[in-house]
Order: C-alpha cells, then structure tokens, then sequence
C-alpha cells in the first residue's frame, strides 16, 4: 500500500513538496532504525517487531488525509519520522524471515515469493486510486479521501496479520530441518554486533548496491509517473510497475535458485543478467529524457501510442528493481544461515538503502534537474554490479548446511570475515 501511495508522485498531492519532506524524515530515521532494526528483532523477536512497525504504515497515510484538507504539512513530516522507525522494525525482520526460514537451496524462490505477495499490495493499491479518481478528468490532480481511506483499511489489516507470523524456533522446514532455535539476545550483545558490522567487508562490498536500491524511486516516481502521466494514469502505471515486479522477482529468483548447479555460478550469472537488463533499461531512460516536453502529459485513453513508451519505460522500471533488490537479497541469505546474523545483514542493508533514499528526496527537493537525476542513478547501479560480483566470488559458499541448530545461549557474531572455503 505504501508502495502505490509514493508511487503516484507527491503522495497523491498536487505540489510534492509535503511528501518530499515527509519521505526525508521517513528514510532519515529509516536509515538509523534500519540499522538497529536488526538487533530489536533479536531481541523482540517477529511479533512485536512485526506488529510495531505495520502500524506506524496507518499513520502515515492518514496525514494525508489530513493533508487533503488543511495543507499542513507538519503533521505529515512528524508522521514520516514514526513510519522511518516502524520500517526499519519491519524490514529488518522481514529480511530475517525471507532469507533464513527458507531451505538454502530455495532462498531465491522464497525471495520471489515474497516479492510478489509483496507486490500485489501495490497492484491492489495502484488500483484504488485509479477507480477512485477514474472520472475526475484529466484537470484532477489530488486524490481524493477515499484513497487515503482505502488504503489505511488494507494497512490495518495487514498489521493485525502479522500477528500471525511464527517464530523461527517453530518453523519446520519440507526437507525436516529446522530454523535457529534461539534464545533471545540482548541489547549488550547486539549493540556490539551492529558495530561490528561497519567494518565487515562483506557489508562495505554491499555498499553501492544499498544506497542506489532505493535512490532511483525519486526519479522513476516524481520525473516519470507524476510529471508524464494524468492522475488515473499514474494510478493504471502502478497497478503494471508492481505487476512487473512480481514478474522479475520470479524470473531472477528462478536463475539464482535453479539456473546451474554451482551455487557460486547462479549467483555470478543473475547479477550478469541484472547488470545488462539494468544498463538497456536506463538507456531507455535517457532517450525517454531527451524526448520528453516538459508540461505534456499523457493519458492513457487520450494520448494512444505517444502514451506506449514511457509506459512501456515505467513498466520496465518496476521489473528492474524487484530483479536487482532480489539478486541483492539472495546474496545476503547466501552469506548466512542464522536468523540472527541474517536480521543484523539485512537491516544494515536496509538502513544505507534509506539513507540514500532521505539523500534523494531532498535532492528533488532542491530541483536538481531530472537528467542529472537520471545519471546519478545510472552510475550508481552499474558501479554495484562489479562489487557483487567479487562479494559473490568472496563469500558464497557452494555447499551450505541447513542443519537443525542447538538452542544457543550467546547470539552468534555476524562479524566472521573469513572467505568462502
């Protein structure tokens, strides 16, 4: 839901300024909680962390029904700041989940399962506001309450449904073993280890791939959907960009998990794949760049084939980030097998995605012209792909046990820097 909400452009909202801020303060205190996420997972374990950070979604949304009727935007930033720290709770755990419940050799099916229940979210939320705001005209620019409204019902729901999730220490896996039966740490312990992850090699490998994973949606929502596109238009483009991104997950998830026997090898592969689908996609970009008039927007009704390539280019967007977050998080459920070590892996990722994220918001903010946008993500997702390369060459093992572990009385360290034997 979150998803399809930042995805129209501006939250929905004609001037994108409030949302711009807002996502600054999100992505800042995102960027420290993502980071520390991890250790409150271990320490809480799903359900409080999971039920924590799924409410603060409901927040957010509704200051922008607030927003809808009195244009403060304090209220939107405070409720930014609430959703940065309830989504780093969230993520951390969900990274946890995806990449250490799974058997090892399915962790990219799981991944691409999650991706697409993940995706149908925004599939349905890109559908809420293109039905609501169907008949407005092409002169309706801000969304009207009953989108905000949907969307904190489905929010709600989605919180009182994590509940729901079972602990590690229950998860039995098909082939028999079992997930880390653990006994809760503490703060003493993961304090620590969240510091040691600063100087792991392996996390400052992962580095570029972090800060771009999310960096890019500034451009692709704000200089792409908002700015070609009519209000119902943005609202069709999101039902297909999250469709896409059930459909990459799938693809690169099947290649990371079934594409060569060599563990090493499907790893090496899928980030070719990324690599080359990403470098055409963001050409596609650049030729969309130059063309486009500034002022002109397209409807999908009014405009017929003007309206296919920048579609076809957000479509293609959607499919390149769910490939290139996937491939990301397979690596990291490749480096590990804990739950632990995993949570602490994939809320420091978590936590420099966000971080770049506050960075390119308020560079929007501060109009940074689109095409120096549009190179700036370019760069930065094609300087990450050598360096996964070399973390996957490094550090992924080819033979990995999945064995039952024992209940254990000190969290493990997620500092072991030995390379892959």
């Amino acid at each position: 839901m979150f998803n399809a909400l930042s995805g129209m452009g501006g939250g929905g909202q004609v001037n994108a300024t409030a949302s711009n801020n807002s996502l600054t303060a999100l992505y800042t205190t995102f960027a420290i909680f993502g980071i520390l996420g991890g250790g409150i997972y271990n320490i809480l374990g799903p359900h409080l962390t999971l039920f924590a950070g799924c409410s603060t979604y409901v927040l957010y949304a509704g200051s922008f029904l607030y927003y809808n009727h009195h244009q403060h935007q304090a209220f939107a930033i405070v409720a930014g700041a609430f959703l940065g720290i309830g989504a780093g709770l969230l993520w951390a755990a969900q990274g946890a989940i995806m990449t250490s419940y799974p058997p090892v050799n399915r962790k990219g099916t799981y991944i691409s399962i999650f991706w697409s229940i993940f995706n149908m979210g925004g599939v349905i939320g890109g559908l809420i506001p293109f039905i609501l705001n169907y008949n407005r005209g092409d002169d309706a620019v801000t969304v009207n309450d009953g989108t905000y409204i949907g969307f904190m019902a489905f929010m709600s729901l989605g919180t009182i449904l994590s509940l729901t999730i079972l602990p590690a220490s229950k998860v039995v896996r098909d082939d028999g073993t079992r997930c880390t039966n653990m006994l809760y740490s503490n703060v003493a312990t993961e304090s620590v280890e969240i510091l040691k992850l600063f100087y792991n090699w392996k996390m400052l490998l992962m580095l570029p791939a972090a800060w771009s994973s999310n960096f890019f949606y500034t451009y692709q929502f704000n200089h792409v959907n908002k700015t070609q596109f009519t209000l119902r238009t943005r609202g069709l483009n999101n039902v297909f960009y999250w469709g896409a991104q059930m459909l990459g997950s799938i693809g690169i998830g099947y290649i990371m998990d079934f594409s060569f026997k060599s563990r090493r090898k499907r790893g090496i592969v899928g980030i070719a794949v990324v690599a080359i689908l990403g470098s055409l996609i963001w050409g596609g970009a650049l030729a969309n760049q130059i063309k486009h008039h500034k002022g002109k927007v397209l409807d999908f009704k009014e405009s017929r084939s003007s309206f296919a390539g920048p579609f076809v280019l957000y479509f293609c967007f959607g499919l390149l980030d769910a490939m290139f977050q996937s491939m990301v998080y397979w690596v990291i459920g490749a480096l590990a097998n804990d739950s632990e070590i995993l949570s602490r892996y994939t809320g420091f990722y978590k936590g420099i995605q966000s971080a770049g994220a506050a960075v390119a918001w308020q560079i929007d903010n501060h109009n940074v012209s689109p095409m120096s946008q549009l190179i700036v993500n370019w760069v930065l997702t094609t300087i990450s792909y050598p360096l996964m390369l070399v973390l996957v060459v490094l550090a992924v093992r080819e033979v990995s046990k999945a064995e039952e572990e024992p209940v254990k009385q000190f969290a493990p360290s997620s500092a072991d820097n030995c390379f892959a034997q």
